[in-house]
């Protein structure tokens, strides 16, 4: 319905010369799709709330409304050029108006939860980088043809935005930080089993896509497939999903995704997460359920790591460190982390390791092949673990799937079938075995991935012995030459 409408609109941002590459194909996009959105939203519901007899207070006031500048219509419904902003008049007011007006949403909104303050973050991160208003103007144009009134559309919107997400991550750069295979999110969301009820977090929220998968996941009803009721609904929309961002792209992606999947008023703080003591984490701020990918690879300064008890540099590892904080006891985490973590001798990691163990139950660990993220050159593990109770045993599966993947050949749901279905019984098998924590060397924690089920790859035979088989070879090559010439 509406591809070729997100086609037309790459387009003309790809003409313009604000615009380099997917990164800002999806940041432009994202500002206008949001204010489209909420045009569409306000309309509902001030329709909803004539049919109530009552006066709807709207978000945007009448002369910032998308309706007024974006897409201005005549009488009969139709778009009215006459008085649509093009050229320099149109740059100037989304410019110098436009954004200083949606900018101060954030000091004049009640709380952080609200949508007004929402729309003052994103449009105190987010500059509009088109600089023709020519451009901008047939961008306004085309993303007027997108609605978000039935649930069919919102579905189809969501995907187009996905594939826009994935395009990010297979286009280089730092855009491989903000995708995550969404294969790789269902396997894991379907061994932490979230409930409805339960609240779900990711603090290195990207493009939020777990949290958007997880609410798939539960508005299908789960495992069980059961419709929801109405107060479920409301609970999934509004108490169950928490996020934070600390870089603004990602934040207004994490957004503008979560409101396409169907969650209206998204809980995603912008911030540093590793900025915050985990002194000063509570109980009332612990979670059910953490789903994550935090970022490898990036070093944290001196002052962000005197918020952790295990000192290091290593991002990764002081994420561990606060999801392990954050999750409430009893609770379920699934968390991708760098595959050296198991091994590796430095202190922090052995410390890290040591305290995993002993304060969670670390009961499955998925190895996942090279190129399973695109972009990124290092192997990766997912941690499976629950907290308030010590490790006995760990569970591996190392995932195989039988072939190189790579950006036209990624992971998909049937390579991970194995996985989920054995990890239900933590079953043995060729590529599964499990390791007795009572067996490790207290003084490493090594938790390293050696399958002790691999078959033994075939012994290298001698020189003498190949020699011999290739003179056997060229002799019985020579016999059927033989036989050919005396036919000819």
């Amino acid at each position: 319905m509406f591809e070729q409408t997100f086609k037309a609109i790459d387009d003309v941002l790809w003409k313009d010369a604000g615009c380099s590459s997917e990164l800002d194909y999806t940041e432009q996009t994202s500002w206008m799709l949001f204010l489209k959105y909420l045009d569409d939203l306000e309309h509902e519901r001030s329709l909803a709330a004539e049919l109530m007899g009552e006066q709807y207070q709207y978000i945007i006031d009448d002369a910032h409304r998308w309706s007024r500048w974006a897409a201005p219509k005549d009488a009969a419904g139709n778009f009215d050029h006459n008085n649509a902003l093009t050229g320099d008049d149109l740059i100037d007011y989304v410019d110098g108006e436009l954004f200083p007006y949606l900018k101060g949403f954030k000091k004049r909104a009640d709380s952080p939860d609200t949508i007004e303050y929402k729309i003052g973050e994103i449009f105190g991160e987010i500059k509009n980088k088109i600089q023709s208003g020519y451009s901008l103007r047939d961008a306004l144009e085309k993303v007027d043809e997108l609605r978000f009134r039935s649930q069919e559309e919102k579905h189809e919107l969501s995907h187009l935005y996905e594939t826009k997400i994935k395009n990010m991550g297979n286009a280089g750069r730092n855009g491989g930080e903000y995708y995550t295979p969404r294969p790789l999110i269902r396997a894991m969301i379907d061994v932490v089993q979230p409930k409805i009820g339960e609240t779900i977090y990711d603090g290195a929220a990207g493009s939020a896509g777990f949290l958007c998968e997880a609410f798939d996941y539960l508005r299908q009803g789960g495992r069980s497939k059961q419709q929801l009721s109405t107060t479920a609904l409301k609970t999934l929309q509004e108490r169950t999903f928490y996020a934070k961002e600390k870089k603004s792209l990602a934040y207004v992606i994490a957004i503008m995704n979560m409101i396409l999947h169907g969650i209206e008023t998204p809980n995603v703080i912008h911030t540093n997460t590793l900025a915050e003591n985990l002194q000063d984490i509570q109980p009332s701020n612990q979670h059910d359920i953490i789903l994550a990918n935090p970022p490898f690879g990036g070093k944290e300064r001196k002052e962000v790591q005197q918020n952790f008890p295990i000192k290091t540099g290593e991002t990764a590892f002081l994420f561990l460190q606060h999801f392990m904080k954050i999750l409430k006891p009893g609770g379920r985490a699934a968390v991708v982390i760098k595959n050296t973590f198991l091994s590796n001798t430095d202190n922090a990691a052995v410390a890290l390791r040591k305290e995993l163990l002993q304060n969670h139950n670390l009961h499955t660990v998925l190895d996942c092949p090279g190129k399973t993220f695109l972009g990124a050159g290092v192997k990766t593990v997912v941690l499976f673990f629950t907290k308030g109770e010590p490790t006995q045993k760990v569970w591996y599966y190392q995932l195989d799937p039988g072939r190189s993947l790579g950006k036209t050949n990624p992971l998909n749901d049937k390579d991970l079938q194995e996985f989920v279905q054995l990890q239900k019984g933590l079953a043995d098998s060729d590529k599964s075995w499990s390791l007795n924590v009572a067996d490790l060397d207290q003084t490493t924690w090594d938790l390293s991935v050696k399958n002790p089920n691999a078959k033994e790859a075939s012994a290298l035979r001698e020189p003498k012995e190949i020699i011999a088989e290739i003179i056997a070879l060229d002799k019985e090559s020579e016999a059927i030459l033989a036989q050919i010439q005396e036919l000819v």
